[in-house]
């Protein structure tokens, strides 16, 4: 993907995705995976004839993204997302929203694919995955090669809510950038790394889905947000808020993709939100194996046979080497 701020160099963005990554702390603690959940895992995959995998949050928190139910994730420090409710209903809550995804944006598309992004990559296109299904709205799975279905949408596209009208999110950055050009000028050239809630840093802190934190003087007042040039509507990112409900026609289609498969793996995910857990549930209902990666409890534990507590980086790449799969890297 191009970074959507046009004016930074190369360099700059190679230099904002290496400090993003530096914060370890967006990672959870958790051991190596051993021999025998290696093991396991490629049983898992070896018996499989119609495998759908599905991705959560914990597989892009290896490459920088945070999430919000990790120990370290954002609930951990009394963060609350925007609600769908919030937004359609609050000017205020509509500018503050964008004003910190605007913000965020520059940093946020400086992330990479992970080791577990390229190794599904690789083993869906060795047809060892038939479906995938991601929570994430971050397309990192895109760019490792993958094109698995969006469940909860993408930050990459914006859609207006009075005509449905769509465009990509880099269109939407520069009608920001030109609606708000000094205020686009200073978080642009912000320093990144500045002290938590100061000045230099506009008080940000990164959050899931790419927006930041930024001390409300800094958007408040003058902040001005596009509309739709189809209609003069309300623009939102094409993702499901808190509060909302995942397009029909999309979560049919992962329904029935868990309830035609033969086994159905859960990936960095803890399950807590419904859109993901009925998946998993369905496919043990239809009596598909189910298994599950994942650095702590998820909601599914209780009837899922198979759980392994492991980075999906450390042991999905170490399954291209082994047995009968033996698949190379994209």
């Amino acid at each position: 993907m191009t970074d959507a701020v046009q004016t930074s160099s190369k360099g700059n963005r190679e230099k904002v995705g290496l400090n993003f990554l530096k914060d370890k702390k967006v990672v959870p603690d958790s051991d190596p995976p051993s021999i025998k959940d290696i093991n396991l895992l490629y049983q898992f995959f070896d018996q499989s004839s119609t495998l759908v995998v599905l991705t959560g949050a914990g597989i892009s928190t290896e490459c920088g993204i945070p999430d919000y139910r990790s120990p370290n994730g954002a609930y951990s420090s009394g963060f609350k997302p925007i609600t769908h409710q919030e937004f359609t209903r609050s000017a205020r809550a509509r500018r503050r929203y964008w004003a910190r995804s605007y913000a965020g944006w520059r940093r946020f598309t400086a992330a990479q694919p992970g080791s577990a992004h390229i190794a599904l990559a690789s083993l869906e296109k060795a047809s060892r995955i038939n479906f995938m299904i991601t929570q994430n709205v971050d397309r990192l799975h895109h760019r490792a090669g993958s094109s698995p279905l969006e469940l909860h949408g993408t930050v990459y596209s914006v859609v207006c809510l009075d005509c449905g009208f769509s465009f990509c999110r880099e269109l939407f950055q520069e009608q920001v950038k030109d609606l708000n050009p000094k205020w686009a000028e200073a978080i642009e050239s912000l320093d990144y790394e500045g002290p938590p809630g100061s000045d230099k840093s506009f008080g940000m802190k990164q959050r899931p889905d790419g927006d930041i934190e930024i001390d409300e003087k800094y958007w408040e007042e003058n902040f001005q947000i596009p509309t739709c040039h189809k209609c003069n509507g309300v623009l939102k990112p094409d993702v499901t808020f808190f509060g909302d409900n995942v397009p029909k026609d999309r979560a049919d289609k992962a329904m029935e993709a868990a309830r035609r498969c033969d086994a159905f793996l859960v990936c960095g995910s803890s399950l807590m939100t419904m859109s993901a857990f009925r998946l998993v549930r369905a496919a043990y209902e239809a009596g598909a194996a189910t298994a599950i990666v994942n650095i702590g409890l998820t909601r599914a534990d209780e009837f899922v046979p198979l759980k392994i507590s492991a980075r999906c980086g450390e042991i999905l790449p170490r399954l291209l080497d082994a047995g009968s799969l033996s698949i190379p890297a994209v």
